[in-house]
């Protein structure tokens, strides 16, 4: 397929490139992912620094790498396969998995997170190139078994990048509406809802309906989830969800505690105090907190009653209505993606928004 793409662009390019007068050599960087040219924009151009070109992560996309940032943890995160690098905005660092460190770090422009292009590439086993063209520059990011040249690449893809010049110098001066500010929205004045549920087989789909919906909520994990779930904590982590860890009572819920912050560190290199011992006696409960840990005694337990639905939503968003203040709810494992999703609407139609928990209240 990808030969034959390479084919039909090089025919174009017999049939094209005399109607595209030459222009000077300049300073545009074209970015093309496998065989698309992406578009052309000021804020989205490349741009060297410290000796590494650095590209948008998004264009990661276009390869099938995941990338989340988040703005709450100062922390963005490129994903596929089950490997993971773990930016830190403050820092300026990258690290893996498995705690190996990578610089440099990413840059910030124009509310973009910009990575070392280079970098993340090796990482991810892509190949990337830097070309002269003739408008400037065409840096190719492509999986090993492209089966082109860079040079071979950058001759077909002329016309690509002639549409994608043009374009981008019509926008640059058909751009005269002046910018306006925006007006911040008052901030939404109600409780906080923390929803709490145990992290099972379905937990992709509720993280889908919490960010369809823009809420948040707590997932606590056993130390086993925890062991095999890193590419979903990771992404718990790095879209604003809390992580804790839920254990049994008894003489190892210690032990429970300490394996499953390892499993997690593994995963995102964080840890957690919020843990959810549901059997514990006060006593128990009372010697965690004194180590350091945040027990979760919820507001509300409504593990035994189902979440899947627009009625289960709504009897829920009753009783939440009827405390005052803020309220954690214990959801368990009862909640579907679609009831989750219409309890969070719900909610802030109501003048309340759902938050993670934190560690300090």
């Amino acid at each position: 397929m990808k030969k034959r793409w390479a084919m039909g662009l090089l025919c174009c390019l017999l049939l094209f490139q005399l109607a595209f007068p030459a222009k000077a050599a300049g300073s545009v960087y074209f970015v093309a992912a496998e065989e698309s040219v992406l578009p052309v924009t000021d804020a989205t151009m490349p741009f060297w620094a410290n000796g590494y070109l650095y590209v948008p992560a998004s264009v990661f996309t276009n390869l099938g790498i995941s990338v989340i940032n988040n703005t709450a943890k100062k922390m963005t995160v490129l994903e596929k396969d089950r490997r993971a690098m773990l930016f830190d905005w403050a820092k300026g660092t990258a690290q893996d998995s498995s705690g190996s460190l990578f610089t440099p770090g990413v840059i910030q422009s124009g509310g973009l997170v910009f990575v070392p292009a280079s970098t993340v590439a090796n990482f991810f086993g892509l190949q990337y190139s830097v070309t002269d063209v003739t408008n400037g520059y065409l840096v190719w990011l492509r999986s090993p078994d492209f089966g082109m040249s860079a040079k071979d690449f950058a001759n077909a893809a002329t016309y690509n990048m002639e549409e994608r010049y043009n374009a981008y110098n019509r926008d640059a001066t058909s751009s005269t509406t002046p910018n306006v500010p925006v007006t911040p929205s008052a901030p939404t004045r109600g409780a906080r809802i923390h929803l709490c549920l145990e992290a099972d087989q379905r937990t992709s789909g509720l993280l889908d309906a919490l960010d369809r919906a823009n809420g948040w909520a707590t997932f606590y994990c056993t130390p086993d989830f925890l062991e095999s779930n890193g590419e979903l904590l990771r992404r718990m982590a790095a879209s604003g969800h809390a992580v804790g860890i839920l254990a049994e009572s008894g003489e190892d819920t210690a032990e429970q505690l300490r394996r499953g912050n390892e499993a997690l560190y593994r995963a995102t290199l964080g840890k957690t105090r919020l843990a959810y011992v549901p059997d514990a006696e006060k006593t128990e409960l009372q010697a965690l907190e004194e180590v350091g840990w945040r027990c979760l005694t919820p507001s509300m337990d409504r593990s035994d009653y189902k979440l899947e639905s627009s009625s289960n939503a709504s009897a829920l968003m009753k009783r939440v209505s009827a405390r005052r203040g803020d309220v954690s709810v214990w959801l368990g494992t009862t909640a579907s993606a679609a009831g989750l999703r219409e309890f969070v609407i719900s909610a802030q139609g109501a003048g309340h928004y759902c938050r993670a928990m934190t560690e300090i209240g």
